[in-house]
């Protein structure tokens, strides 16, 4: 049975590097506005963009470290390169969302001197370079964990846009300064989800937990279902990289059953019910029961 390994590349890679460029080219603007006028706000979404930057181009490189084929000591090519990425991209992300979170209640305590106008203007025009990069990258193939991850944050990014808008809109109408550190909680809230859940994603897999919507229990129920099927053992179902789920187990059979044709059934019955692909089952017939050997007369004399 062929074996279809990790994520296809195809186009994505030019999608990502079109995001890629959109992302940098106007969190450089965000940075110059957000220092000029003293927002917190604009240098949170910048952070926030920075990580998003940081996460494309790690995807990217991902991309290309794991299509070299697998050779040497390295049985499974690069294919975690992805999820290395992911890691340290959501580690980042929390390192900036605690800083945005300091300096964010030092501001509700000292209030800046934020202009209104600059912010809100900055933050719309984030809101269109936020809806071209989400758009292109909803047209990539986003089972890799870092073209979803990198997804999810410029989705975040829009949501932290539309709150620096509101923030700068209140600054105008009510020259409330506070405003604007209160956008930043909001926004590094928003960034400590992102984080959190590329962290756990990544730690998932490399603790090689079982893939989310894979139950090893009900798989090996279903195993040992089948016809002939004695016992199943030594059940391990984890996960290389993102759309790479692999599953080793231990079957026994009936001492007349044919093994060959309980592996077949059974990698087909895995590949429908479950979509696991990437399997090493090790079918084996039962042993038959020991013959009891009693001591010789020679040995008891002794």
């Amino acid at each position: 049975m062929g074996h279809s390994h990790g994520v296809s590349a195809e186009a994505d890679a030019s999608k990502l590097t079109v995001a890629l460029v959109l992302i940098i080219a106007f969190m450089a603007v965000e940075v110059v506005v957000g220092a000029l006028v003293h927002s917190l706000a604009l240098l949170s979404d910048a952070a926030h963009m920075l990580t998003d930057a940081g996460a494309i181009g790690l995807s990217l490189f991902a991309i290309r470290l794991a299509a070299r084929p697998a050779k040497g000591a390295m049985t499974y090519g690069f294919k975690r390169a992805e999820i290395l990425s992911a890691q340290f991209n959501g580690a980042t992300l929390l390192v900036l969302t605690l800083l945005i979170f300091y300096e964010a209640i030092t501001r509700l305590v000292h209030p800046a001197n934020v202009e209104g106008t600059p912010v809100l203007i900055v933050a719309l025009l984030g809101v269109v370079v936020n809806l071209a990069a989400t758009s292109t990258l909803s047209k990539a193939n986003r089972r890799s964990m870092n073209v979803e991850g990198a997804f999810q944050h410029i989705l975040a990014d829009l949501a932290a846009f539309i709150i620096t808008a509101i923030a700068g809109l209140v600054i105008i109408t009510t020259s409330f300064k506070r405003a604007d550190a209160i956008a930043s909680l909001v926004i590094a809230a928003i960034m400590l989800k992102a984080a959190y859940g590329l962290l756990r994603d990544s730690g998932r897999v490399f603790l090689e937990a079982a893939p989310r919507g894979l139950d090893p229990t009900l798989i090996g129920r279903a195993m040992a279902s089948h016809p002939g099927v004695s016992e199943v053992h030594d059940l391990h179902v984890w996960e290389v990289s993102s759309g790479f789920p692999s599953l080793s187990a231990h079957v026994l059979v009936g001492t007349q059953t044919d093994c060959h044709a309980v592996r077949r059934d059974l990698e087909q019955l895995l590949h429908q019910q479950f979509a696991l692909d990437h399997t090493t089952l090790q079918v084996e017939n039962q042993a038959n029961n020991l013959i009891a050997i009693e001591p010789s007369a020679t040995v008891n004399a002794r």
